[in-house]
């Protein structure tokens, strides 16, 4: 598959919100439907990110009365500054490539067509906006229902949340309350410790253990291609030969959209979240 179509001149005036993956119906009238959202740089996206939609939509049918309806990765914006974070073109197209063989999971643009940063509240407040209110829901055998929009994230989002000062509280608030959030556990966060901040929460925050420990990450990717070091089968084969062919990640800061060091999208006073890398 090439790349995402016109994901270097799209802009919002045409932009189409991605239904084409999205389930339209469940057949069980008990269940509610359930949309994981990623939010994140994901620059570039790893086998981790893809993991983490399998491991929820798992987790979704085995643990809870969700069924889940479909998934999207939103990339953050240029205007974002981050290391490494190389233009939204870019990493829009190597999500498209590595969800390719996908039946259920999409890329959304949205977010990082906006020249402005978007919090992640604003994000949700989309998906819920296109797929509630424009789509008018899920249809199941009893009328349509609203489909539950639910951020999908790795366990150290949770954990910055959890410290003074990194996020609004109103938009930790405003997260948890209205959509919730499914967390990958993820090594080297103490998840239970960054839980026990968050008991008003707790009722809309799931925990999902990875039974296989996967610790990639986009940070160990770029510093792998800085270092001429191969990185096959820790990304998706398309995204790789991408890679390649445009020269990413060859040096610190190639082809990217800032400077500032140390600087993860939670760490984002205004609210914004972690897990793409």
């Amino acid at each position: 598959m090439a790349a995402a179509d016109g994901a270097d001149t799209m802009t919002l005036d045409d932009y189409t919100f991605p239904t084409t993956r999205l389930r339209r119906r469940i057949t069980s009238p008990d269940r509610t439907p359930l949309v994981l959202i990623a939010c994140g740089s994901f620059s570039p996206i790893t086998f981790l990110h893809l993991r983490m939609f399998e491991m929820a939509a798992d987790y979704a049918r085995f643990n809870t009365n969700f069924e889940v309806v479909g998934a999207y990765l939103s990339c953050v914006g240029d205007a974002y500054k981050k290391t490494g974070l190389v233009k939204a073109e870019h990493r829009i197209n190597m999500c498209s490539l590595a969800i390719a063989q996908s039946s259920w999971i999409s890329v959304d643009p949205w977010e990082a067509l906006h020249e402005e940063y978007l919090e992640t509240a604003k994000v949700l407040d989309h998906f819920h906006h296109e797929i509630n209110e424009v789509m008018g829901g899920v249809e199941t055998p009893t009328g349509k229902k609203q489909a539950r929009i639910c951020l999908l994230a790795g366990a150290d989002l949770i954990q910055t949340m959890s410290t003074p000062g990194v996020w609004a509280p109103k938009d930790i608030e405003y997260i948890l309350k209205n959509f919730g959030a499914l967390i990958v556990e993820r090594t080297g966060t103490d998840i239970d410790e960054a839980l026990s901040t968050l008991q008003p929460y707790k009722s809309n925050i799931f925990v999902i253990q990875q039974l296989v420990q996967n610790d990639i990450s986009s940070t160990k990717i770029r510093l792998f291609r800085r270092r001429d070091m191969s990185i096959r089968y820790l990304v998706p084969e398309p995204v790789v030969n991408y890679i390649e062919e445009n020269m990413l990640y060859d040096e610190d800061g190639a082809a990217s959209t800032g400077s500032e060091k140390g600087k993860g999208r939670a760490m984002e006073p205004n609210g914004a979240a972690s897990g793409g890398g």
